[in-house]
């Protein structure tokens, strides 16, 4: 049975008949979103009143941002966090995947999919998990420091000093194993013949790990390292939930994320938090552009 010919198709457009759910996909749930967010970033909208209540305020939304106190402790609070869960990440990834390449032959596979496992946890789950781990009377963490140091209960997540690290060493746990995953990968491509020449010539372990392979997975600790700056900023669903929404004691644990989020659904302020959130996007891109600088040398990245 043949095609009519309104139906037959030229081969040169079948690849793109072939994607365009993809591309549809994209531009409804991508594309559309994005436009949009930076057209509310220009009015002021609650959505109750419908598309009509729309009204344009120009660079209002962003003068508002700027001068909202709660938006600039949001990013104070999402600045600590992402240093503070951060550079523990890479550095105890970088030693913990050259022990693992050196130590684990056989049973590399096994040792890695236990390190991945907490990355590919549902988050929900995780912070549940944590949140009964620091809990004030029953929790494991504090039951440990009481037995161990003799210390009286803490309570982690209403605490306006603590909750924060609790926090920090939450996300720390949870993308650690990434990023050794990351490194390790690098570390199977680096020619096992610089190791054996490195040896002859009587480099320790440590010198070989500084001067050989430190230098050949430069590229992936740039690409791990942009990974948890921009992840960083834009850290949610752990404060989420172990807030309940609301960013803690005294907002102690409220990210820009959280902080976005409460200004569009809890205060009905679309368009403020659309102008916080392209705000956000350029302090994102800032410290993206930082992060390469910082990695960048006269050559390049080798």
């Amino acid at each position: 049975m043949r095609l009519p010919v309104f139906l037959r198709l030229s081969p040169k457009w079948a690849p793109y008949v072939f994607i365009s759910p993809f591309l549809i996909l994209f531009a409804v749930f991508g594309v559309f979103p994005l436009c949009f967010s930076l057209y509310l970033a220009f009015q002021s909208w609650e959505p109750t009143g419908g598309l009509k209540a729309m009204e344009f305020v120009g660079l209002a939304n962003f003068a508002f941002a700027l001068q909202d106190a709660w938006f600039w402790k949001a990013l104070r609070n999402t600045l600590w966090l992402a240093v503070a869960s951060g550079v523990p990440q890479h550095l105890v990834a970088l030693p913990l995947a050259a022990f693992i390449h050196t130590a684990f032959k056989r049973l590399r596979d096994g040792v890695i999919a236990v390190y991945f496992l907490p990355y590919i946890t549902s988050t929900v789950a995780i912070a549940i998990m944590f949140n009964a781990l620091f809990s004030q009377d029953y929790g494991m963490v504090n039951a440990a420091l009481a037995q161990l140091f003799g210390m009286s209960h803490v309570d982690w997540l209403h605490d306006v000093g603590r909750i924060k690290p609790a926090i920090a060493f939450i996300v720390f746990w949870r993308y650690v194993g990434f990023n050794t995953v990351l490194y390790l990968a690098a570390m199977q491509t680096i020619p096992g013949e610089l190791y054996e020449a490195a040896t002859l010539d009587g480099a320790s372990r440590w010198r070989q790990f500084f001067h050989i392979t430190l230098p050949s997975i430069k590229p992936m600790i740039f690409f791990g390292v942009t990974l948890s700056v921009i992840g960083g900023l834009q850290l949610f669903e752990e404060p989420f939930i172990l807030t309940g929404g609301k960013g803690g004691p005294q907002q102690a644990a409220m990210t820009s994320a959280v902080y976005l989020f409460r200004e569009a659904f809890d205060f009905n302020d679309f368009g403020g938090a659309s102008a916080m959130s392209w705000l956000l996007f350029l302090v994102v891109a800032l410290l993206t552009w930082i992060t390469n600088l910082a990695f960048r040398t006269r050559k390049g990245l080798r």
